[in-house]
C-alpha cells in the first residue's frame, strides 16, 4: 500500500509500495477492519482474492475483489490450505489448479527481472514453443560439437535445420534445441519433451548457413560460440544468455496434490520412454507403465548403428540375420532396463517404425567404413543409400511394412523383448511381467496377421526353450484412418489398440506434421483453425475416428485395452476426451506425467465413470 497516493501509483510501479503489515501501525483501526473483510471475502469466494481498497479519514473502503492470479507453486499451496481450512473439498481443490501450469514446476525458468529486461531489448525472433523450460548457452551446429562441449562442462544450444534420430547424443548434451523446420510433433519437439529439454522449433525466419557454422536472425548474425537463450514456453529467442533458475517442484504440496489426483482419476497415466533413465524419471513422476518405447532410437548407440547399417546393406536373409544377431543382446539389455525401471508395470514396446533411409550414413567417413565392412565399393554403398530415399517417406516403406518385407527384424526384436521379460521375471518373482508388443502403421488386418504370426512363433519358441510360463500381448497402433474404420476386423488379431495421434492427425488432415508450421499461422489468423491440431486433439474429425475404433474394436473384443501414445497424451483437453470415450490410459513424455495425472482427475470429476 501507499500513503497519499492513488491506486494507479501502485499499479504503474512509479513508487515503491510498503508491505501490507506496516498498515497495522499506520492505520490500526482500518487494518483490523481490512483483515475482517479479507476473511469474509475469501470465505465467500472460497479462493485467494486480489483486493483493492483505499483509506480515507481512517475509514476503509473496498473498491473491488477478484480471484488472484498465481504461479503454479502458489496454486498448489493455496489449494492445500483451502482444503485444510475446510473451505473447499478435495475435488474442488483439484479443479482450481490449471494442469498445464505444472510445467513451470518441472523445468528451469528464467530469473524474473533478467527476463523482463531481455523481453524489452533482446528478442530477435520467435518459433514454436515445442518443449517447455528455459535454456541459455553458446551456439553449436552439430551434435558432435554438442557432445564435445557438453562433456567439457559447457552449456550449449544446438541449432539445426531439423533434427533426426542420429542427433540424439548431441541433444542429450544440449541445454536447448532450436530448429528452422518442424512443429509440435517434429522429431526435435518429441524427443526434447521426452528428455525434459527446452526446444523452440519451426523458426522459419532463420537464414541458416551450416557449412560456415552461422545463422542470421532479426538482423543479426550468430556464429558458433555466440550466446543465445530460448524460452520453450513462449517460443522466444534472445541474443544474450539470460540467467536461469532450476526447477523446484516443492515436493510437499506437489506430492499431496498428485496423490489426490491419483485418488480421483479413472484412467492410467503411462509414459513414452526410450531409455531406462527416461523411464526412471517418469516412474518418479508417477507413471504407471510405459505406453510407447520407440525402439529405433536404441539403434543409434555406439556399436549398434554400424551393425544396423550392415543389416540394411545385406543382400541375403542370412546376412541380415547375422547383422541383427549382434544387435539383439543390446536391445535385450535396453528392454530389461526399461522393465526394471517400471518395477513390473506394463511396458509397451513398438517395433521398428521409421523408413530405413533415416539410418544410412551421410558422412563420407561413415560410408567408407560401411563399404569396408560389407566388402563393397564406396560407389555401390552410395547408390544403395540413395535408392532407399522416398518421395514421401512418412507414407512409404516403414512400420509393419518393414516387418512384412524383412520378417527377420521382427524376429530379432521379439527375441529381445521375450528374453528380457523372462530375465526380469526371474529376478523379481513377485512382479507380474507381461510384455506388450506393438506393431506400428497397420492399415489392413492381413498385414497385422502376417507380422503377428512371426512374433507369436518366435515368442513361443523362446518361452518353450526357457521352460517357464510367460504371458505376452500383441497389439497395434491405430494411426491410419483405414485402421480406425476397420477396427472390428483388426481387433480379431490385436489385443490392444494404441492411438498414434501424431500420425493419425497427419493422415486425417492430409498435411505433414513437419511442414504444417509454414502455413498454419495463416489458418489461425483467418480463424480456420483455433489451435494446432498436433498439440490439441481435433475431437471433431480425428476424435470421431478414435471413438469409432474403440466402439468397433470392443464389439469384436470386449476386453480390448485402448490408449493414446501420441503427444496429445499430455494435453489436458485431449486427456478429457480420452476419458470421455472410454480409453484405459494415456501415455506422454516423462515431464508431462504430472500434468496428465491432474488432467485425468479433473476429467473424472467433471464426468465420473460409472
Amino acid at each position: 500500500f501507499l500513503t497519499n497516493a492513488q491506486g494507479e501509483d501502485v499499479v504503474a510501479g512509479v513508487r515503491t509500495p510498503m508491505p501490507i503489515a506496516e498498515m497495522a501501525e499506520k492505520f490500526p483501526e482500518a487494518f483490523k477492519q481490512f483483515q475482517q473483510v479479507c476473511a469474509t471475502l475469501e470465505n465467500h469466494y472460497r479462493d485467494m482474492q486480489d483486493m483493492e481498497f483505499t483509506v480515507e479519514h481512517n475509514k476503509l473502503y473496498m473498491l473491488q475483489t477478484r480471484n488472484g492470479k498465481r504461479t503454479a507453486a502458489a496454486a498448489i499451496k493455496i489449494a492445500c490450505d483451502l482444503i485444510d481450512e475446510g473451505l473447499i473439498t478435495e475435488q474442488e481443490a483439484l479443479m482450481q489448479i490449471d494442469a498445464k501450469s505444472l510445467d513451470m514446476l518441472l523445468h528451469p525458468t528464467f530469473e524474473t527481472k533478467a527476463l523482463a529486461d531481455a523481453d524489452k531489448n533482446n528478442v530477435v525472433g520467435k518459433g514454436i514453443a515445442a518443449s517447455p523450460g528455459a535454456a541459455a548457452g553458446t551456439v553449436v551446429f552439430t551434435p558432435e560439437d554438442a557432445v564435445k562441449e557438453g562433456k567439457a562442462g559447457k552449456k550449449v544450444i544446438l541449432v539445426r535445420l531439423e533434427t533426426s534420430p542420429e542427433d540424439i547424443e548431441g541433444m542429450k548434451y544440449s541445454q536447448g534445441i532450436l530448429t528452422v523446420r518442424g512443429g509440435q510433433t517434429s522429431h526435435a519437439a518429441v524427443v526434447a519433451r521426452g528428455m525434459g529439454t527446452c526446444c523452440v522449433s519451426g523458426c522459419g525466419d532463420i537464414k541458416m548457413d551450416e557449412a560456415n557454422k552461422k545463422f542470421e536472425l532479426g538482423g543479426k548474425v550468430f556464429h558458433e560460440g555466440d550466446a543465445i537463450s530460448l524460452d520453450g514456453s513462449t517460443g522466444k529467442i534472445y541474443d544474450i544468455a539470460i540467467k536461469t533458475v532450476p526447477a523446484d517442484p516443492n515436493s510437499g504440496y506437489f506430492g499431496r496434490i498428485m496423490k489426490l489426483a491419483d485418488k480421483y482419476k479413472a484412467i492410467e497415466v503411462r509414459t513414452n520412454a526410450d531409455t531406462p533413465a527416461d523411464a526412471q524419471r517418469a516412474f518418479e513422476l508417477g507413471a504407471q507403465g510405459i505406453g510407447l518405447t520407440r525402439t529405433e532410437h536404441m539403434f543409434f548407440g555406439p556399436g549398434r548403428i554400424d551393425k544396423f547399417r550392415e543389416m540394411i546393406c545385406s543382400e541375403t536373409v542370412e546376412e541380415r540375420k547375422a547383422a541383427l544377431a549382434n544387435i539383439e543382446p543390446m536391445q535385450q539389455a535396453d528392454f530389461e532396463g526399461l522393465m526394471e525401471a517400471l518395477k513390473g508395470q506394463p511396458v509397451i514396446i513398438r517395433f521398428l517404425d521409421p523408413p530405413l533411409h533415416e539410418f544410412v550414413p551421410t558422412d563420407e567417413k561413415d560410408i567408407q567404413l560401411l563399404a569396408k565392412a560389407k566388402g563393397k565399393s564406396v560407389e555401390y554403398i552410395k547408390q544403395l543409400c540413395n535408392s532407399l530415399h522416398e518421395f514421401n517417406p512418412m507414407m512409404g516403406h516403414r512400420g509393419c511394412r518393414l516387418a512384412v518385407t524383412y520378417p527377420e527384424i521382427a524376429e530379432m526384436q521379439t527375441k529381445a523383448v521375450i528374453k528380457a521379460a523372462l530375465n526380469v521375471q526371474k529376478r523379481h518373482p513377485d512382479w507380474h511381467v507381461v510384455p506388450e508388443i506393438m506393431i506400428p502403421l497397420v492399415g489392413e488386418v492381413k498385414e497385422l496377421a502376417y507380422v503377428k504370426k512371426t512374433v507369436v512363433a518366435t515368442a513361443d519358441a523362446v518361452i518353450a526353450e526357457a521352460g517357464v510360463e510367460l504371458k505376452y500381448m500383441v497389439g497395434t497402433m491405430i494411426e491410419i484412418p483405414r485402421a480406425a474404420l476397420t477396427a472390428d476386423e483388426i481387433a480379431k488379431e490385436a489385443e490392444f489398440f494404441s492411438f498414434g495421434t501424431n500420425d493419425l492427425t497427419q493422415m486425417t488432415f492430409g498435411f505433414s506434421r513437419d511442414d504444417a508450421s509454414k502455413f498454419l499461422p495463416s489458418y489461425y489468423a483467418a480463424k480456420i483453425y483455433e489451435s494446432d491440431p498436433f498439440a490439441r486433439l481435433d475431437q471433431v474429425g480425428v476424435g470421431k475416428l478414435m471413438k469409432m475404433a474403440v466402439t468397433l474394436g470392443r464389439e469384436t473384443r470386449p476386453e480390448l485395452q485402448c490408449g493414446i501414445c501420441g503427444e496429445h497424451g499430455g494435453d489436458p483437453s485431449s486427456i478429457e476426451f480420452a476419458h470421455n470415450i472410454g480409453l484405459n490410459y494415456v501415455s506422454c513424455s516423462p515431464y508431462r506425467v504430472p500434468i496428465a495425472r491432474l488432467a485425468a482427475a479433473q476429467a473424472n470429476i467433471k464426468n465420473p465413470r460409472k
